[in-house]
């Protein structure tokens, strides 16, 4: 391709997951930030909560000054907290609608144009149903809640439904497909973010996960993962960096995911739409943050070069 990708996409990093120390909502969180706001690169930072308020201003600050879009996730809030949105006792599926919706009250805080969650643990076929009722509760409070406070835009992250893996209710794509047109057409702010790090988990190909969601995507990942190998040190849902041995995606696997972009019109020149590294040093390794942001700028170069 040509022509320049910033036409096409905001090309964002997930700063908690390039920078892991921070996930939990403290540690060096504006020293770690600046290093991407600095980063011409990036026109686009995805962060998570800052438990100090003077933080997240100073943060908003440091956003605002570098000229970038910023988004919100609410993932590791659940996660590290092991909170989850359709979980069956209803004291712990409030706790997780009231974390994400004071998520929701940091996004507006940080300028954040959107927030993202994921739906929680599969209960397993013989409650699924019940699981989805829940969820559908709770995603529905959340809508309602992001529409008090404005027009902040709601994701729906999918991930695998492998035990390795998150394990969580949605789930394939298609399932979740069906979940967002239910939603979406009582929330329009309401959508699907998509990882192909979670392709391979999920077992579908480039068009499985695309073609369906097409009118329900609003925000894309691009990661990798180890799903072969369980002596691994990245084995499972932990985006390594791209190329990694015993790895899923690289270059090329890069191109192909972006051509299925072009071909469901997310990627159409007409509007510019987020398209995120989320990508992490493994410790193991003894890798650095900034060598595993490197190679992903490299790949995604190299991928788009083939587009």
């Amino acid at each position: 391709m040509n022509e320049s990708i910033y036409k096409y996409a905001d090309i964002g990093l997930i700063h908690f997951m390039a920078y892991p120390q921070t996930i939990k909502g403290d540690g060096p969180i504006l020293e770690t930030l600046a290093k991407i706001c600095e980063d011409e690169y990036f026109t686009l930072v995805e962060v998570t909560w800052m438990k100090d308020p003077e933080i997240r201003k100073a943060a908003a600050r440091m956003i605002e000054q570098a000229g970038m879009k910023c988004a919100y996730g609410a993932q590791p809030t659940l996660l590290t907290q092991k909170l989850n949105l359709n979980d069956p006792d209803e004291d712990g599926r409030k706790r997780a609608v009231e974390q994400v919706k004071a998520g929701i009250d940091e996004a507006i805080e940080l300028g954040a144009s959107g927030l993202a969650f994921l739906s929680g643990r599969d209960p397993g076929q013989a409650d699924r149903a019940r699981g989805m009722e829940l969820l559908t509760e709770s995603v529905r409070e959340i809508c309602d809640y992001a529409r008090s406070r404005g027009d902040l835009t709601v994701a729906l992250e999918t991930f695998d439904q492998v035990e390795y893996g998150k394990n969580t209710i949605l789930g394939p794509t298609r399932n979740a497909v069906a979940f967002a047109e239910k939603i979406k057409s009582d929330y329009p702010n309401f959508g699907l973010m998509l990882d192909l790090s979670h392709l391979p988990l999920l077992g579908e190909s480039v068009d499985e996960m695309l073609s369906p969601a097409k009118d329900v995507l609003i925000h894309v990942h691009i990661g990798n993962c180890v799903m072969r190998d369980p002596s691994h040190p990245a084995y499972g849902d932990e985006h390594p960096r791209f190329g990694i041995a015993g790895g899923e995606n690289g270059v090329d696997e890069l191109a192909a995911f972006i051509e299925g972009l072009f071909r469901i019109g997310y990627l159409d020149g007409k509007s510019v739409r987020p398209l995120s590294f989320e990508v992490k040093p493994i410790a193991a390794f003894g890798e650095s943050s900034e060598v595993v942001i490197a190679n992903a700028k490299r790949t995604l170069n190299k991928a788009w070069a083939m587009v």
